[in-house]
């Protein structure tokens, strides 16, 4: 993880790939992975099955170095298997927390992994514990497993359904077993994101078929989309074809916004919108509420892209890369005394002088956190000569930490918690600060403004309108 994430960056979510009937499964699901590596680079994992038995591997790292060895992969038979990139969110970086989780029980194996955070899991594994059950990891993913493993009913399906029916947050969670198959679900109100893709030519064998975090990742196997697994739905997945179930009835809908802010991949489709199209338009809604005369306009790599090119059609003000992003940076190599840290920003992002000496700038970004990266950015624009520096965000002001899966810190590290607009400004060394407001973000997203669109959309790391009770850190009794 680079310095720049640790200290700035709201940190990845998850992502999850499963791929059901089609030959070399594992390997799909490895390159599925890759595709979704941005999602999670501290872990990565892949359970398979033959028809006969499970296999898994699971490491520490990049996908690309876990499952580096083609032996690995060989190692992992069968023509269905799920894999998982992790970032935590709960539970630390360990070996024993990489996903997919599998446990044998009574009825077979089953191998289960998940993207999201359950806002009760703490509450569940104490009344878990003192029924006997004995956990493994601190990861919130298993309390999933020991739900199942209590459960009275009959049925993998009914077990998982009883399971999701107790746990409360924000989860994609995709698993495997013998004899139902590949099974996908989303929480009530689709907080995170799961799409169901399929590969042609695999129709009459019931096969081809795929669920993975995002359509980005259907492409690199030649998937074709399908839809959006609804929130509250489940689809089961075999030979017999693909299943539908609706186990909470009719739910609402909270979509996590921030996946169209930074989350996903530009070149993914969530919800039918094309995320590349979306933070084009947050751009030119940010310009229009926030103009500035400048020279140019400079995005910080690479979230705030798409973006700073919505903002610079809208304004007439040119489109340069200011700087240059370094993608080889991966996990630091250097012990991270308090010096190399300060360096850090300059590892993994570097001034293009030639565009922005004597220049006005306006430099776009997708949010600010604690505000440490930004002003070290906003340093080293200065330091390759930039005569003012502006600075325009895609969100608005992150005031809330996240529940739901996304690793933020507590409200009192969050630069925009504890700062007004004029503090936050000289905090971070700009000559002005703008953020998008909250209908101006809507209104991007083809709503007329927050109000028509606040029971779409999950935006409570801005607003603190949580949708989904927060059990462990209001200490509420299990419902």
């Amino acid at each position: 993880m680079s310095f720049v994430e640790v200290s700035n960056r709201p940190h990845e979510e998850c992502g999850v790939f499963g791929v059901w009937g089609m030959p070399d499964a594992a390997a799909l699901v490895a390159l599925g992975l890759h595709a979704l590596q941005h999602r999670g680079q501290e872990s990565a994992g892949i359970v398979s099955f033959d028809g006969e038995g499970f296999y898994q591997h699971r490491g520490l790292g990049l996908v690309g170095e876990v499952f580096a060895d083609s032996a690995v992969i060989a190692s992992l038979p069968g023509c269905s298997a799920i894999g998982h990139n992790r970032y935590a969110t709960t539970g630390g970086m360990h070996l024993r927390n990489v996903q997919p989780f599998y446990a044998d029980y009574a009825f077979g194996g089953l191998a289960v992994a998940h993207n999201g955070n359950l806002t009760n899991a703490a509450t569940l594994r104490k009344v878990l514990v003192n029924r006997g059950c004995i956990f493994q990891s601190t990861t919130d993913t298993e309390v999933f497993v020991h739900l199942i493993a209590i459960s009275l009913y009959s049925t993998v399906v009914e077990r998982l359904i009883d399971a999701a029916k107790q746990v409360k947050g924000a989860y994609s969670l995709i698993a495997l077993t013998p004899d139902n198959g590949l099974i996908g679900m989303r929480d009530p109100l689709g907080v995170r994101p799961l799409v169901l893709g399929r590969v042609p030519g695999y129709e009459a064998e019931n096969g081809g078929w795929v669920l993975a975090s995002e359509t980005c990742a259907l492409d690199i196997i030649g998937a074709d989309f399908v839809r959006d697994i609804e929130p509250g739905e489940m689809v089961v997945i075999n030979n017999k074809g693909i299943e539908s179930i609706r186990p909470f009835g009719e739910t609402g809908r909270r979509f996590c916004v921030f996946e169209y802010i930074y989350f996903a991949r530009p070149d993914s489709v969530l919800e039918e919108r094309s995320v590349y199209t979306s933070r084009t338009r947050i751009g030119a809604e940010l310009a229009r509420e926030s103009a500035v005369e400048a020279d140019v306009i400079v995005p910080v790599p690479d979230s705030g892209v798409p973006s700073a090119i919505g903002y610079a059609k809208e304004s007439g003000i040119p489109f340069e890369l200011g700087i240059i992003r370094n993608h080889y940076v991966g996990r630091t190599f250097i012990e991270p005394t308090d010096q190399i840290r300060h360096l850090g920003v300059k590892m993994k992002h570097s001034a293009n002088r030639t565009v922005l000496a004597g220049k006005r700038v306006i430099l776009v970004d997708d949010s600010i956190v604690r505000g440490t990266t930004s002003r070290k950015i906003v340093d080293m624009v200065r330091a390759a000569g930039a005569r003012e520096v502006h600075m325009r965000i895609t969100s608005p002001p992150t005031k809330h930490p996240c529940f739901y899966g996304i690793d933020t810190p507590d409200e009192s590290k969050l630069l925009a918690a504890t700062h007004t607009l004029e503090e936050m400004q000289e905090a971070i060394g700009v000559d002005s600060l703008a953020f998008i407001s909250f209908d101006g973000l809507y209104r991007a997203l083809n709503y007329p403004g927050r109000e028509e669109a606040r029971h779409h959309y999950c935006d409570a790391c801005f607003s603190g309108d949580y949708p989904i009770s927060l059990v462990d850190r209001d200490g509420k009794l299990l419902q």
